[in-house]
């Protein structure tokens, strides 16, 4: 039995996995998991992560989730080149406390600003309220500000010269947000040439490739939600909304 990539690439951290792991030669089977659908809520899915959530990983008899768990977990099994998930413990800490407040910070505002942005107006018909989206904005702007100048510095990776983990979660998760509007490079030229660092890296056409369906134009529409996943979604966003 082998490794076993539960994922659906209309989410940045599944579309992380997927690109660390293609990158890095790891062979995996790629098991859809269409969250539009409910294919989560099933009772196989329930079985490789009873959270119901992706991204998921099953390795044999072995489970487990969470995108960078699942990360660190690839970088040490397929003893990957240092400068993924350095040994040195310094560096390595450095690069453990900039995912927990990047998951902390960053990924909780990509988040509700997708909600706000994609998910409302596809299941309530109306905008979200300015302010909302304003407060939001704000915050972004705070936390890309302590990116630039507490974590990044103008270092070519977040971790000095080389590529991390630290830099595929993050770029993952910040051009979500540039594609809902979010000035995220235009005017902070230090992040531009990061993320062109990444990219570069990364190769266009493996990044292409992991968000293809997040590009296409049906892949958030509501008729190609579950419809029994559509109130709990509805009720989701209107919480936001308050």
């Amino acid at each position: 039995m082998g490794l076993e990539l539960h994922l659906d690439l209309l989410s940045p951290p599944c579309r992380t996995v997927y690109i660390f792991a293609k990158k890095n030669g790891i062979p995996f089977e790629f098991k859809e998991v269409e969250l539009m659908k409910g294919d989560h809520m099933s009772e196989e899915f329930g079985k490789v992560n009873p959270v119901r959530k992706v991204p998921a990983l099953k390795d044999g008899d072995f489970t487990m989730s969470e995108s960078v768990a699942i990360l660190l977990y690839l970088a040490e099994k397929y003893k990957l080149s240092d400068h993924w998930y350095p040994a040195n413990l310094e560096k390595r800490a450095k690069i453990n406390e900039f995912l927990l407040w990047h998951v902390n910070v960053v990924r909780p505002l990509m988040v509700k600003d997708f909600w706000l942005k994609v998910m409302a107006p596809t299941l309530l018909q109306r905008n979200a309220p300015a302010e909302k989206l304003e407060a939001v904005a704000q915050e972004f702007n705070a936390a890309l500000d302590q990116f630039e100048k507490i974590f990044l510095q103008g270092k070519p990776y977040i971790s000095g010269k080389e590529i991390s983990v630290a830099d595929v979660v993050s770029f993952c998760d910040l051009v979500q947000a540039s594609r809902t509007g979010q000035n995220m490079f235009e005017e902070r030229p230090k992040i531009a040439a990061w993320r062109q660092n990444v990219e570069s890296h990364l190769g266009m056409e493996l990044i292409d490739e992991a968000h293809k369906a997040a590009l296409s134009a049906g892949s958030y529409s509501k008729d190609s939600m579950d419809p029994k996943g559509v109130e709990w979604l509805t009720a989701r966003v209107k919480l936001l909304l308050l």
